[in-house]
């Protein structure tokens, strides 16, 4: 009989936050006049980012993040296509139906508040999943080969 795999737990160095503290995080970065519109935007990328994860990355940010986010994130179901970040953008806005530039913004102002729930080794897992284009959506550098 093998043993059995200990559950994946994250690190204590990542700052742990509740649902409130998480909106308003995301309310002071994003300027959002009302808690309910930092809602909105946390709803809407989540979900978005939802569609996209898969693997155990998936899992491991679900674990890192307020039960009610990573219940938005694991109540999706993972597509094939990945798409680019820009194509992550146009899609949460084409669900919302925010113009480009407010979908961007909001985008990259959940997405930095998980980069730092997710700490530093899980994101760039996240990110070698991803296609290009998603490291400045969660607020980093995307270093690339010139060709």
């Amino acid at each position: 009989m093998l043993p059995q795999a200990e559950p994946t737990t994250p690190p204590t160095s990542v700052p742990v936050m509740s649902y409130a503290q998480m909106l308003e995080r995301v309310r002071y970065d994003g300027a959002y006049p009302t808690r309910e519109r930092a809602e909105d935007a946390v709803v809407a990328v989540l979900a978005g980012l939802g569609r996209r994860l898969t693997g155990e990355e998936r899992f491991e940010l679900a674990a890192r993040l307020p039960r009610q986010a990573a219940a938005v994130l694991t109540a999706e179901i993972p597509g094939t296509a990945a798409g680019t970040g820009w194509e992550f953008v146009k899609e949460v806005a084409g669900r919302t139906g925010g113009t480009l530039a407010t979908t961007r913004w909001d985008v990259g102002s959940v997405l930095g508040v998980v980069a730092r729930l997710a700490g530093p080794e899980l994101l760039g897992r996240i990110l070698r999943q991803l296609p290009g284009g998603y490291a400045i959506l969660f607020g980093r550098a995307e270093l690339v080969q010139a060709a």
